[in-house]
């Protein structure tokens, strides 16, 4: 790893000199492996350690749950956090689970796929972590549905809060729910809030 970036205190954000491109982007973090890192639109990097044992073991529910109602439902494919999309502004940014249809899947061209392809899942989800900043999530939560994510749920177990985000709409809260359904491209899927508080 980078001395410059072992030494950062995270998260951080930094700006190369020169912006990255999508083959540098991948061969750093690659080489940064234990960070996770994103870019966002003006080509600066966002550097992230991982989340503890805690916030994994949400994550690992949530994902379970999206996995295991897509493997029925038989519409698309799931992608945890550790998948980077590349998105229509530039930006290339990791959800903590996200849905794609498969029309979407199947017309990313095989290359892309072993890299940070370009295409925008159709659903996301976003998990806070102790390290997170609320208002920056928020902010990323209005960067996918810019981007073209249909649905965005933003999970705080800080406050036991999901806010639910669409296109051209204001966010919708949900103060302590015990489940959290889906619609439109994930219509049918239910999200069992004890696997997020518990």
């Amino acid at each position: 790893m980078n001395t410059f970036v072992a030494e950062l205190p995270l998260p951080a954000r930094v700006r190369p000199q020169t912006p990255m491109t999508d083959e540098e982007l991948f061969r750093f973090c690659a080489a940064n492996e234990t960070l996770r890192v994103e870019r966002d639109a003006n080509g600066e990097l966002i550097l992230m350690s991982p989340p503890g044992l805690e916030g994994s073991g949400s994550n690992a529910g949530i994902t379970a749950a999206l996995f295991m109602w897509a493997l029925e439902d038989g519409r698309g494919k799931v992608f945890d956090a550790t998948g980077g999309f590349t998105l229509p502004d530039g930006s290339m940014r990791i959800p903590d689970g996200a849905w794609v249809s498969w029309p979407r899947w199947n017309a990313l061209p095989r290359t892309e796929r072993k890299r940070f392809g370009c295409v925008v899942p159709e659903f996301v989800i976003e998990l806070r972590s102790e390290t997170d900043s609320l208002r920056e999530l928020k902010a990323k939560m209005r960067m996918w549905i810019g981007n073209g994510v249909e649905l965005g749920w933003l999970v705080d177990p800080k406050r036991k809060v999901v806010e639910i985000y669409r296109p051209d709409e204001q966010p919708e809260i949900r103060d302590q729910p015990t489940s959290v359904q889906g619609d439109g491209p994930v219509a049918g899927f239910e999200l069992v809030m004890a696997r997020v508080w518990g």
